[in-house]
């Protein structure tokens, strides 16, 4: 009784739940129907028929009204909910939590976007590969909703649009249709015209067809291939055959073009480069007299010793018709120009280099010369020369003469030093002379001198001198001096010359030395030959300017000043000289240490009567001491500075006019605010305004020497 009891059980427990089942999707379906309904409170029922969750923007408020004909599923009226927002101007982004956030749509586009559904509110970035981000942004942006936005990324090439779904959906298949590379390259060779004169006409012909407006939908980018003398066009394939056939029509012209070109040059030295030149094409190159160019510093010193330098005006040897033929060492191929060879010459008049050759030389060697014809850059070098000496002596020295007089027998004693003066051998002989012959030729000789050597002493002296009774003379000199004398010479010498050019600068005098000494055969109208040689400050200066900005200076820096004769009985003149002949590699703006001397002698010298002078004490007497102490410091410093533009040379002009206006404003006691003579000489003979240093972003800091 009791198992068939358990049994029916069973059946109504299965029964109940199939019906619950077939009930369960009949209870999820909603209808609607709403008219003026308040927004909040439909966002309420929505809440409560779907399960989700939303946060409301205080901003939303308003009435909504939603007519539905048929039952809808949860999905289906959460679809309708979204659209009736989005039509009452609200939308629903996706918040964290799982949560939606409900706000006006203005403002929606900085919301986070995402989630599935075409009335939500999303935000996509969609990367490009063929065309650009500001471009494909002019083209979405009429597209894009006006709840919307697009922004493009111009680094990443990308387009980022916020908007609703289905709108995002759209434009996701129109960047993918727009965002097509479609454009071909085409590498045409040129084998009588120059690439990069070719590629200069297509741009111009290119530019001139788009009317200054930029970049059209035919645009082709032309580039000029120098290497293998090509032009690489690309852009869409129409326009792309087009200027490749109008590129061959070019350079089929260009074949029975003239066979005779001339190139004015701007920068570059026709005298310079024409021999260059004329060895690419086998040509035996025209010579010159004299170059500056390969001349170094040898010539510059030899001139500086007197000997004879080359000439600074060139002069130059036009070649013989066997010297224009050409020798089959040519680096160019083809070099012929009809049965005979190329042939190039220069124009000295305008600086301008007429090549005779086929197209293809001419192109060859015009792409040469627009190479080398190019501005070059400036180098500024200034050196400090200082130079501090100090030379103190000290002498002391006693002389005396005891002789007899008649027949006494009183023996000749004096004591004579080199060092010493006055000297009393002399000033005793031309007492004596006008004792006993005052007329004579010698006692003259030996009056004058007395006279010189008194007025060539220094320092103290101290003498007395009489009769011993009536058969002896004495007589003795007491010498005393101490020098001391410095010297502190500063010079600064400064100089602009191009890159590797060579410059020199010379401050000083032309003195003529004698070299030799002749007479006639009969032994009169004696005659001297004489060199002149520069003595001053001279500065021979090459540079060279390295990728790096480094410069490398090839110089000789020179200090020389005449010392004096060689004695009082020898009229040649000493030459002291302090040169320094080195090359050193400078970076730009920076101060080195060239070189220098730090000199220190000491001389003492003591003369004296042998035994005598050893007595102590009394030795004082039969000697003479001298004591010369020499201190020399010499140093140079070289600073090169690059001037790459006419600003940066109007700024070291400004300095150095400065400079000299204010040396001359504080020796004539003016004020800064006055007018000088520099002025005055600027205006009414330069008839210019001063030089004033350009305005720059920032001046430059100057750091404390470390």
């Amino acid at each position: 009784m009791i198992r068939p009891r358990l049994t029916r059980n069973r059946r109504h427990t299965a029964l109940i739940a199939g019906l619950l089942a077939l009930a369960s999707p009949l209870a999820a379906q909603q209808t609607v129907n709403l008219r003026d309904a308040d927004v909040r409170a439909y966002i309420q029922d929505v809440s409560r028929a779907t399960g989700r969750t939303f946060i409301i923007d205080p901003r939303v408020q308003g009435k909504v009204s939603v007519v539905s004909e048929k039952p809808l599923g949860r999905d289906a009226y959460f679809e309708l909910f979204l659209a009736t927002l989005r039509a009452n101007g609200l939308v629903v982004s996706p918040a964290s939590g799982g949560a939606f956030r409900i706000s006006p749509t203005e403002g929606a586009a900085t919301q986070a976007g995402g989630g599935s559904g075409v009335n939500r509110f999303v935000t996509q970035v969609f990367r490009l590969d063929a065309i650009d981000a500001a471009s494909a942004v002019e083209t979405l942006r009429p597209l894009v909703s006006r709840e919307g936005q697009v922004t493009a990324n111009r680094s990443g090439n990308a387009v980022i649009v916020a908007d609703f779904a289905d709108n995002v959906a759209r434009i996701r298949a129109l960047v993918g249709q727009i965002d097509r590379d479609r454009s071909v390259t085409r590498i045409v060779s040129l084998k009588n015209a120059g690439a990069r004169e070719i590629a200069a006409s297509l741009t111009q012909l290119a530019a001139a067809g788009q009317g200054g407006e930029g970049v059209t939908r035919n645009a082709v980018s032309v580039v000029a291939i120098d290497s293998s003398n090509a032009v690489a066009l690309r852009g869409e394939a129409a326009a792309v055959q087009k200027l490749a056939d109008t590129v061959s029509d070019l350079d089929r012209r260009a074949a029975a073009g003239a066979d005779v070109r001339v190139i004015f040059l701007a920068h570059a030295d026709a005298e310079k480069l024409l021999p260059v030149l004329q060895q690419l094409v086998g040509q035996t190159p025209t010579t010159t007299a004299s170059s500056n160019a390969s001349g170094g510093f040898r010539s510059m010193s030899q001139a500086g010793a007197g000997q004879t330098a080359p000439s600074s005006t060139p002069q130059f040897t036009t070649p013989t018709s066997s010297g224009t033929s050409a020798s089959p060492t040519g680096i160019i191929p083809g070099a012929t120009i009809g049965r005979g060879q190329a042939v190039i010459a220069r124009y000295e008049g305008a600086n301008a280099i007429i090549i005779a050759a086929p197209a293809d030389v001419q192109r060859q060697l015009g792409e040469v010369i627009r190479q080398l014809d190019t501005r070059r850059e400036q180098v500024l070098v200034e050196a400090i020369i200082v130079e501090i000496s100090d030379v103190a002596a000290k002498k002391l020295g006693v002389q005396f003469l005891l002789t007899g007089t008649g027949g006494s027998n009183i023996p000749f004693s004096v004591t004579n030093y080199s060092n010493a003066a006055p000297n009393l051998l002399t000033v005793a002989g031309a007492v004596a002379g006008e004792k006993f012959d005052s007329g004579s030729d010698s006692t003259k000789a030996l009056r004058d001198a007395a006279v010189s050597t008194l007025l060539g002493a220094t320092g103290g002296s101290f003498g007395f001198g009489g009769n011993l009774g009536n058969n002896a003379i004495f007589g003795f000199v007491i010498n005393a001096v101490k020098a001391d004398t410095a010297s502190n010479v500063l010079s600064t010498p400064s100089i602009m010359t191009l890159d590797n050019q060579q410059a020199r600068i010379l401050v000083g005098q032309d003195v003529p030395i004698t070299t030799g000494e002749a007479l006639s055969n009969n032994f009169d109208n004696a005659f001297r030959t004489i060199q002149r040689q520069n003595v001053g400050i001279q500065l021979d200066v090459r540079p060279q300017i390295n990728a790096g900005g480094t410069i490398k200076l090839q110089l000789r820096q020179e200090v020389s000043s005449v010392a004096g004769p060689v004695s009082s009985s020898s009229p040649e003149i000493v030459i002291n000289k302090r040169e320094i002949s080195t090359t050193v590699t400078v970076d730009d703006g920076q101060i080195i240490a060239l070189g220098g001397l730090i000199d220190e002698n000491e001389r003492r010298t003591i003369e004296k009567v042998p035994l005598l002078g050893d007595i102590p004490g009394l030795g004082v007497l039969f000697r003479s001491k001298s004591r010369n102490r020499t201190k020399t410091n010499l140093m140079v410093f070289i600073r090169p500075t690059i001037v790459k533009s006419a600003s940066d040379a109007q700024r070291l002009a400004a300095e150095r006019y400065d400079y000299v206006r204010s040396a001359e404003a504080a020796q004539n006691g003016q004020n800064g605010s006055e007018t000088t003579t520099l002025d005055t000489l600027v205006r009414d003979y330069l008839r210019t305004a001063p030089p004033v240093a350009p305005i720059s972003a920032a001046p430059p800091v100057m750091q404390p020497p470390k």
